[in-house]
């Protein structure tokens, strides 16, 4: 009897059910949108090699427009990527005790896991407006990885906020393509993310009394966070102490990531996106969330992706501050260069050692 940790066709169908359509828009006007968000890209990416300096040899990663069912698949490709290596550490611990009972058991789990990621991914794909998807394996010839970008999402934002859509384009595409450019410029980068994840995967303990216990302890800090006792997010629930150092340096890339992104959108003036204090001040204020929307934000880790953002843009502009672009880009020399979870905190600490720069 097969088995998996996760039931991927009912994520799928549980997604494709549950997800919201996008907004009403004439065959003509997603095809004009669909166009003009390509010519955005190509924009974009010029712009982010003269402010970074960074520099893609060769191809590319490709540009998908999207809707949101297209971005719910790739996304539950990403997952079965991520999650494949657990998957493998699971079955082999359930060929070590193939009872019948386990192994229903697990298929009931493995199901109600499908719903779960089907049911996240149903309530994310309305929000999300771009994403570069490292784990994806690219053709022949292409370094990996993709962006994404969510045509009906990002025309019901500038509809919403009433934001010129021809800047709110090229603005939305800046962000998510530093992300393709910081993935195919700096070609360790996929792997080091991987290897991270891998770490994690090594580490995890799917000893059913350790799985049992966690599942009790999550059930508890969701109500104290529900109730705004404790702040927690589901993400929090699945680590254990000793992934805590894994899960830190993934945390600072990713906040570096994001932060970087942030600098380079923050550095576009009106003599390039003619609205764009407009769409600042609308989008941040977006980007806080409220009532019941917020609460399920915390549980799901979104409020520590926003932190992400401010954390990482903190680190870089001080960066910059003390030693310029060509000093930031150090960063992406090595694994060995990316600041810790700390040195995003205090960015002194990174340049006293990376650059010998008394605080």
């Amino acid at each position: 009897m097969a088995t998996t940790m996760v039931d991927w066709n009912v994520a799928t169908q549980t997604a494709r059910r549950l997800v919201k359509p996008g907004p009403e828009i004439s065959r003509a006007g997603a095809r004009s949108a669909v166009a003009a968000l390509r010519e955005a890209a190509v924009r974009a990416e010029a712009y982010v090699a003269d402010v970074t300096g960074l520099r893609v040899p060769g191809p590319t990663a490709p540009v998908l427009v999207v809707d949101r069912p297209g971005w719910i698949q790739a996304n539950l490709d990403g997952f079965r990527h991520i999650v494949a290596p657990l998957s493998a550490k699971f079955d082999h611990r359930l060929a070590e005790n193939p009872s019948q009972v386990q192994q229903t058991m697990a298929q009931v789990g493995a199901r109600v896991t499908g719903v779960e990621i089907g049911a996240l991914l149903s309530y994310l794909s309305p929000k999300v407006l771009g994403q570069f998807d490292p784990f994806h394996p690219g053709t022949d010839g292409e370094p990996g990885g993709r962006l994404l970008l969510v045509a009906p999402n990002i025309v019901h934002v500038e509809r919403e906020l009433q934001l010129d859509p021809a800047d709110f384009r090229l603005w939305v595409c800046l962000h998510e393509e530093t992300h393709r450019v910081q993935f195919t410029a700096v070609p360790w980068l996929r792997d080091h993310l991987n290897g991270l994840i891998e770490k994690l995967v090594a580490s995890a303990d799917l000893d059913a009394g350790v799985m049992s216990d966690m599942i009790k302890t999550a059930a508890k800090k969701i109500g104290d966070g529900l109730r705004g006792d404790e702040e927690i997010s589901i993400i929090d629930l699945v680590q254990t102490p000793d992934q805590r150092e894994t899960v830190d340096a993934m945390t600072a890339v990713m906040s570096l990531l994001e932060g970087h992104a942030d600098i380079v959108m923050d550095s576009v003036g009106p003599d390039v996106i003619g609205s764009i204090a407009d769409i600042r001040r609308k989008f941040n204020v977006r980007r806080e969330g409220h009532g019941f929307d917020k609460i399920i934000r915390r549980l799901l880790g979104l409020d520590a992706k926003i932190r992400q953002y401010r954390d990482g843009a903190a680190f870089c502009r001080r960066v910059l501050d003390r030693v310029g672009m060509n000093g930031l880009n150090q960063v992406w020399i090595s694994p060995e260069t990316l600041p810790s979870k700390d040195e995003i905190a205090f960015p002194d600490l990174w340049l006293n050692r990376v650059h010998g720069t008394p605080a």
